[in-house]
């Protein structure tokens, strides 16, 4: 077991479905004064990918663009309308005499003719890329109304093969992949990455110690602390909105069951009591009910039960397995696993109405994780029978692959926030 605080290996993503109705836009290579373009530093390039990321942009190429303005007097509005452009994004990146730079971004609408947003940043070698994701957010919340989900991270494990032994790492990074930092290398599975609401902790599975041990783990001081090490199985961490409990899976009273644990305290509360497998809980916004995996049906079915010990509400009913929920930041919506026979994809289901849709084509999907604003969903698949996750947005219409370039990565986990 070690630990390490930069990995140079990222994650390589590419778009592979897209949808027509994706709004056009045009960012202009930022004009760069004071010296030249810093390696990952191309704000225009990240802010392309990430809006193209999204599944509700269609970036024009950079060889396609009509024309190039750095300031407003230079949009030839008539000329963009013609080429059915709806925005376009200028900018600029000037190094200053201490060496760090100030970034500034205009967003123009151009059936509308006039600015509509811009702001000016202040950033150095290392935070340039998070201003990149910044702006990409703003610009996304802007002209869909939505929120951005750029500037967080994700946190997955990789596990690279050699002969007879595995080595796995959980890592957290950047959304595109870029940054990554490793937390912890084992020899022993790690798995059920989970972020804390204020993205600054990570808790987790680890079998370094010969069993399942659940750990939590801040990002910044690094400080890593055991919470649960009972006989028997210790999983399935997840945290409650208000960051102060975790629901968790032990099997320490002989079968498998949800537990809630006090993490000021160690306190720790029962919640089912049923002779099936109970796994596998997250929780709703409100803290007040969770939604867990169960075999009481005979099958792993998904239900929902209040954390003061309500009687367990059973969600679906369509399929011989359901199972892995993850809840939308909103609680409108649960993305599971959903199987039949020996093909699994990832579904959705309208809590409201409890109607499901299936978003992916399978055959080993698994692991859903819903970005934090709530149009994607992250998960684990296959491909040519190596772990890579993907995402696709909430509706189906757009997909994209997520590969390691060194081994396999599967366990996503999206923060909500950057801490």
């Amino acid at each position: 077991m070690s630990f390490a605080p930069v990995a140079q290996a990222v994650l390589k993503i590419e778009i592979t479905e897209g949808f027509e109705g994706a709004l056009p836009i045009a960012v202009i290579p930022f004009q760069w004064s004071g010296s030249d373009k810093v390696v990952n530093g191309d704000i225009s390039a990240i802010v392309v990918s990430d809006l193209a990321r999204s599944g509700k942009f269609s970036p024009v190429a950079e060889k396609d663009l009509i024309a190039r303005p750095q300031s407003l007097a230079e949009v030839h509005y008539k000329t963009w309308r013609i080429a059915g452009m709806d925005h376009i994004v200028i900018g600029n990146v000037t190094k200053k005499a201490n060496g760090n730079y100030q970034v500034q971004f205009r967003l123009i609408d151009i059936v509308k003719a006039k600015q509509v947003l811009g702001y000016s940043f202040n950033a150095t070698d290392k935070t340039l890329r998070d201003i990149a994701h910044q702006i990409s957010d703003y610009i996304f919340t802007h002209i869909t109304g939505q929120p951005g989900a750029f500037a967080t991270r994700i946190a997955y494990v990789t596990v690279k093969r050699g002969s007879g032994d595995s080595s796995f790492r959980l890592q957290v990074s950047d959304t595109d992949g870029y940054n990554p930092q490793t937390l912890l290398t084992s020899d022993e599975p790690i798995m059920s990455p989970v972020w804390s609401p204020d993205g600054s902790q990570v808790a987790y599975v680890s079998f370094e110690s010969g069993q399942s041990e659940i750990f939590t783990h801040n990002i910044l001081t690094g400080v890593r602390q055991s919470r649960s090490k009972y006989k028997g199985l210790n999983g399935s961490p997840a945290w409650s909105p208000d960051g102060k409990k975790l629901a968790i899976t032990l099997s320490k009273d002989g079968n498998s069951d949800i537990y809630i644990l006090q993490l000021d305290s160690n306190k720790l509360t029962r919640l089912t009591r049923h002779w099936a497998i109970d796994t596998e809980a997250v929780w709703l916004p409100d803290g007040q009910s969770i939604i867990y995996t169960s075999s009481r049906s005979g099958k792993p079915q998904l239900y929902q039960q209040t954390v003061a010990g309500g009687k367990a509400q059973r969600l679906t009913y369509e399929g011989r397995y359901n199972a892995s929920a993850s809840v939308s930041a909103d609680g409108k919506m649960v993305a599971y696993v959903y199987g039949e026979g020996s093909i699994y994809r990832i579904a959705i289901m309208e809590l409201a109405t409890k109607s499901s849709r299936i978003l992916t084509d399978g055959p080993l999907d698994e692991s859903p994780e819903f970005a934090p604003n709530n149009s994607m969903v992250l998960f684990a698949s296959q491909e040519k029978r190596r772990a890579v996750l993907a995402a696709v947005s909430v509706d189906g219409r757009q997909k994209q692959r997520l590969a390691f370039s060194d081994g396999e990565v599967r366990e996503p986990s999206w923060a909500a926030v950057r801490y």
